[in-house]
This record gives C-alpha cells, structure tokens and sequence, in this order.
C-alpha cells in the first residue's frame, strides 16, 4: 500500500458512508474526517445567529471568521463551534435540513474544501460527504459511492434519531430525505454525483460488515 492515501465515499443522505468510513479509518489505521459535520456546525452558526441558511450574502458575512475545530477524544471526532462542543448538537434534525441548504452556498463549500484538502494534503485518510471524489479529491486513490433506497435510508435515519432520544414522524423524515437528496443533486455548485471513476456499492441489503469487506477487497486487489 502507498505511503499516503486518500479515501473519497460519496453518496446520498443515510446511505451509511459515515459509518462505513469510521470503519475503514480503523481497519487501515489513517485519519477520518466527517465533512458533513463541517457543513452541520456551520449551519448550526447560521441558526443560531438568526441566519437564513440559503442567505448567502449573509453567511458569507461570517463564513471567513468561522470559529470552527475538528478535534478527535477518546477516538472520536468532536466538532466545536466558537469553543462549545457541539458534537450532539449538529445531529439535531432542523440542522440536519439547514446543513443541505447551506451546503449549497458557493461561499460556504469553497471554504469546507479549502480546510479539507489541506488536511488530506498531510496525512492519509477517508473522508465521506456528497462531492469529495467528484470535487474536494478528484485524485483520490479510491473513489467509492456508497447508495441505498430512500425507504431504506429513511429506516435506517428514524431508527438513529429514536435511539438519541429524538420524537420523529416517520414519513416528514423519508421526504425530508427525498428532499434532500434533490437539494444535493441540483445545486448549481458541486452537486452530489457518483464521479465516473468511482465504485458504486448499494447497501440496501448490505449490513456494514458486507459493505467494508466489498471496499477493502478492492482496496487490497489495487
């Protein structure tokens, strides 16, 4: 295996690329960064300073400035905004719809890439999110894009939320995913889209051991 390496998973929302790439990060010993908890913290920034997500002329008043660390604890990343950790908090579904609305900013996705490649740029890792093969690393070693039904994921998503405690109406969240995912695919900038080099892998009848033993397989045949 090269000294370096860059993983990129792209997919829609609930897809279970975060999880697969917590998974890869310790099965290969590099670094996993969650960029969708960047876009998560930012739009958290945008509420709670009475922002409309989509007002960019707005965000970008504070985009530059953004106090915003990725640290990892206890073998974890934590996100901290303006010094708080809000790890828990970004996982809150009003973010969670701000997040894919914020996202689409120009503003706001030039500087989420500028933090990441500098990060991919000095060390080995995985990095999951919407556009990371197609635009963040467009070279990439291995290009992934892990999908799955929207019932599938809107399961999967109402199951993740009821466990944290969450009260979820299970048909507002399946078209909240519907939503999104037409949000991410037809934005002007950077749209989610499997890149022409990536591995597609639906994981509608995958648990997540099957899917990280399809990725390190191909990984370890390259």
């Amino acid at each position: 295996m090269q000294k370096t390496i860059k993983i990129a998973l792209d997919g829609p929302s609930g897809s279970g690329k975060s999880t697969i790439a917590k998974k890869l990060s310790k099965e290969l010993d590099i670094l996993y960064l969650d960029t969708g908890a960047m876009y998560r913290a930012t739009a958290l920034k945008a509420l709670k300073s009475g922002i409309a997500p989509k007002d960019e002329e707005a965000v970008s008043g504070f985009i530059n400035n953004l106090d915003l660390e990725i640290k990892y604890e206890n073998g974890s990343q934590q996100t901290y905004l303006d010094g708080e950790n809000v790890s828990d908090k970004i996982r809150e579904p009003q973010v969670s719809m701000a997040a894919s609305d914020i996202s689409s900013l120009k503003c706001v996705r030039l500087k989420m890439v500028e933090m990441q490649r500098k990060i991919a740029a000095k060390t080995s890792c995985v990095l999951d999110g919407r556009d990371i093969g197609s635009f963040v690393l467009p070279d990439a070693d291995y290009k992934f894009y892990i999908t799955a039904g929207v019932e599938v994921r809107a399961r999967r998503r109402y199951k993740e939320l009821t466990e944290k405690g969450f009260t979820v109406d299970f048909d507002k969240l399946k078209k909240e995913i519907e939503d999104r995912d037409y949000n991410d695919s037809h934005r002007e900038f950077s749209p989610l889209v499997k890149a022409k080099d990536a591995i597609e892998i639906d994981t509608s009848d995958l648990d997540i051991e099957g899917v990280v033993n399809a990725v390190m397989s191909y990984i370890k045949t390259r």
